[in-house]
């Protein structure tokens, strides 16, 4: 077969025999469908056509936008729905929207200056980094539903931008923990200065008067690091002594309080050492550390909010005539009657009344066929009807549904601490017991020797023996660790994964989108009769023109679509293209329709689908899902390692076995479904395995909560990325292959880290204790040891 044409607007190859085209910079274009044959022509219409010079990427297809409804974009103009994102200011209106379908930074200019064109628009902004655009435009000229139109004419699809409460609230916190951050540094590069000349060793020729006022400068810069930056230390070791559990927070304010009122001492009497240079240290490394955290905690945060956008917004909901109305997915109460037509999201938990459908759930076990579903069965809130008409009775709403059920377990999952985190604050509790013993003993001690000493020699212990070291070994080493594996293109979602990559020795492969691409291609033609290969795949795409189920994008856009085209869910397709009748899909349902015997499958190789008409068979056509290119490195470099592999698919064709075979994994297993997986995990645990599951879905959430480690492939739904311990999102799997490396030296910079930490702690006890660390040395050796521990965790970055 000749390599068919890419089209000019989206790069997709553009079926045999299609007419669609356009003329853009003055030649005529070959367009792959209706729908990019709009869009160019729109945006030359538009007097945008330059948009096609200055773009570096591809345009995505505008068919593969969410489906455009009139009377959904309908519901955006009533006043009740507009009211939680939509400004009004005089005659103006503001809003953000969420922009789909953007490919490079010349799709900001398309939409920028198609809707500044408008009339009615005042301002169109978009922000490239996160696809919202700010959009002002008089209400009463121009409807928000016909704003939306007007994007949707040029390839994009606009969404109202609903952010989500929890994430919005850790951006609030990272915005002030940023802002404390930079007073704390800048701050601090003023008071080490001014203290600087008041040491001995920079003390030469500084008048008394002098002195005094360096003091005092030092003092009224260190009070906003103290109260304003450090102010969460302080509450926490409160709440600490309260419920009677010692934390870090009680050292650190101890040391920073300590050390404020010395200074304080200090800059009234005018003898002995200024602290407040230790103090600013102190706040600068500790507000670093936490600062670090919560921003691992937004990006989950902000992951998990997507869930919002598995729902529908809007839904038909049946009257008692059996006529339908669309409401707001808020306005459904359960016992509500349903109907979902094909290429529409289930807004509810239920069961099916009426009709016989597949549906797509790809969010929930990841496999891209459809499944067969009738009357009776139950159906999932989120999961997409793919082929006829449902009448649906709702059972769920809300937080009862399984999809919310989903996201609760996320997040308690969410909630949980490396062991090493965990070890590291038990060493920690121990050790504070100690020296806050060990300060008691020491000033009483030192009160019997020398009262005049006793407060120093007891302030320079605690500003020596501070965990500062110990507060960040783990924490900077993980964040080290876990950015360069973000640019290796995998992201950790939870805290456990670089510790637990140790400790895996069984590996579950799923196959569809993850060993493979996940995209079904035309890999072959059959001719079975008079006509040629051409004729054969003409009739077939236009049996497929109009349905939405994955199988039909292999076969591309015809130019023209079968009349009177009935889908049977699980068989295939039946319709009339220029008077003939076919049918396509499974062999036996295609043979019923001549009364001829099934022709024999050429091969075994991919999926088979026959095409045939009332006169007999006319073609096979051979379906193929290919190998990723990097998955036979990934699968050595788990056999280097002495893994167990095996391959649990729901599908049930020959292609698992082919690709099992094509491998090397001698454990393959097809046609399982999620309790049948749940199964295997739960055999492999009894033996005592530690088991990484790599998949595109997230395979049952049962299945999901079992494995040890669960990394879902970049081009996964957001379920499944939500779902994982990790996502994969530059979908190569050599980029796992490189974690296994880093999540090693990882684990070995930990212990590195902790180990010096208290090695550190544990010396200096006894000098400090003994008076022989000044406070000048004391917060020396406590900032050399905290940069010891910063600078081995950076190595990771080197990976």
């Amino acid at each position: 077969m000749n390599t068919p044409l890419s089209c000019y607007h989206c790069g997709l190859p553009v079926p045999a025999g299609s007419r669609f085209e356009a003329r853009v910079l003055g030649e005529t274009r070959a367009m792959c469908c209706p729908g990019c044959q709009a869009v160019a022509e729109a945006i030359v219409a538009g007097g945008l056509e330059s948009y096609y010079h200055h773009r570096s990427d591809r345009a995505p297809n505008p068919e593969a936008l969410p489906r455009e409804l009139p009377d959904e974009l309908a519901l955006y103009d009533r006043a009740e729905v507009q009211q939680p994102f939509v400004q009004h200011q005089g005659e103006l209106s503001e809003t953000c929207l969420l922009i789909e379908g953007i490919s490079c930074a010349a799709c900001g200019w398309l939409i920028e200056k198609h809707l500044r064109a408008l009339p009615a628009v005042a301002e169109a902004s978009l922000n490239l980094s996160n696809h919202r655009l700010q959009v002002r435009w008089a209400d009463s000229q121009l409807p928000l539903s016909q704003l939306l139109k007007e994007l949707r004419k040029i390839g994009y699809a606009g969404h109202p931008y609903k952010p989500d409460e929890a994430a919005e609230r850790l951006t609030a916190e990272n915005r002030r923990a940023m802002r404390q951050l930079g007073v704390a540094g800048l701050l601090w590069m003023q008071v080490m200065m001014a203290a600087m000349a008041t040491w001995p060793e920079f003390n030469i020729d500084l008048s008394a008067e002098l002195d005094t006022i360096l003091r005092w400068v030092s003092l009224f810069l260190t009070t906003p690091i103290v109260f304003y930056c450090c102010g969460q230390f302080f509450r926490g070791a409160l709440r600490d002594l309260r419920t009677r559990h010692l934390t870090m927070d009680v050292s650190v304010s101890l040391a920073i309080g300590g050390a404020y009122v010395a200074g304080i001492w200090s800059t009234v009497t005018g003898v002995g050492e200024l602290y407040f240079d230790a103090v600013g240290m102190f706040a600068l490394f500790l507000l670093t550390g936490r600062y670090l955290e919560r921003r691992a905690r937004e990006r989950t945060a902000a992951a998990t909010a997507q869930l919002v956008n598995l729902l529908p917004s809007s839904c038909l909901r049946l009257d008692v005539d059996g006529h339908s109305e669309r409401i707001l997915l808020n306005e459904l109460r359960t016992g509500d009657r349903v109907l979902v037509p094909p290429g529409a999201l289930l807004p509810a938990d239920g069961r099916i009344l009426e009709g016989q459908s597949s549906i797509d759930e790809s969010v929930l076990t990841g496999e891209y066929l459809p499944q067969a579903r009738c009357q009776g069965d139950p159906v999932t809130a989120g999961t997409l009807n793919v082929e006829g008409p449902l009448t649906i009775e709702v059972e769920a709403l809300g937080d009862s549904t399984r999809l919310s059920a989903i996201v609760r377990l996320l997040e308690r999952a969410q909630t949980d601490k490396p062991r090493l985190a965990e070890l590291a604050d038990k060493v920690a509790q121990w050790f504070l017991l100690i020296v806050l013993t060990a300060a008691a003993v020491v000033g009483i001690v030192w009160w019997q020797i020398d009262p005049q000493r006793a407060f120093w020699v007891v302030l320079s212990l605690l500003v020596a023996t501070c965990p500062c070291a110990l507060a960040l070994a783990t924490p900077t080493a993980l964040t080290t660790a876990t950015g360069s594996l973000h640019k290796l293109g995998l992201l950790l979602t939870r805290g456990h994964v670089l510790e637990g990559l140790n400790h895996i020795d069984t590996v579950i492969f799923d196959k569809t989108g993850t060993l493979t691409e996940g995209r079904l291609t035309l890999s072959a033609i059959h001719p079975l009769g008079l006509l040629d290969s051409n004729n054969c795949l003409a009739l077939a795409a236009a049996l497929e023109n109009r349905s939405e189920h994955p199988i039909a994008r292999a076969f591309g856009r015809a130019p023209e679509a079968a009349d009177c085209v009935e889908s049977v869910p699980g068989r295939g397709l039946e319709g009339q293209v220029s008077g003939r009748h076919l049918r396509i899909g499974q062999a036996e349902f295609v043979a019923e329709l001549s009364g001829q015997p099934v022709p024999a499958i050429p091969g075994d190789q991919g999926q088979w689908l026959l095409l045939g008409d009332d006169q007999g068979p006319l073609a096979w056509f051979v379906l193929d899902d290919h190998l990723r290119a990097d998955a036979p490195a990934l699968l050595e470099a788990c056999r280097e390692r002495g893994w167990r592999l095996l391959l649990l698919s729901g599908d049930s064709s020959p292609m698992v076995a082919a690709i099992a075979r094509q491998l090397g994994i001698e454990d393959a297993r097809a046609g399982m479904t999620p309790d049948a997986k749940l199964e295997v995990l739960r055999q492999l645990h009894k033996q005592g395995r530690r088991v990484l599951m790599l998949g595109d879905g997230v395979n049952d959430v049962p299945v999901l909560a079992g494995a040890d480690i669960s990394v879902a492939m970049g081009s996964a739904t957001d379920l499944a990325k939500t779902s994982a311990d990790a996502v994969l999102l530059s979908n190569r799997l050599e980029s796992l292959v490189q974690s296994f490396t880093v999540a090693r030296r990882t684990r070995r910079i930990i212990i590195e880290n902790l180990t010096w930490a208290t090695l550190y702690n544990g010396l200096v006890l006894p000098f400090a204790a003994l008076g022989w660390i000044t406070p000048l040395w004391a917060a020396f050796g406590m900032s050399v040891s905290s940069l010891v521990v910063v600078v081995n965790a950076l190595r990771l970055a080197k990976s």
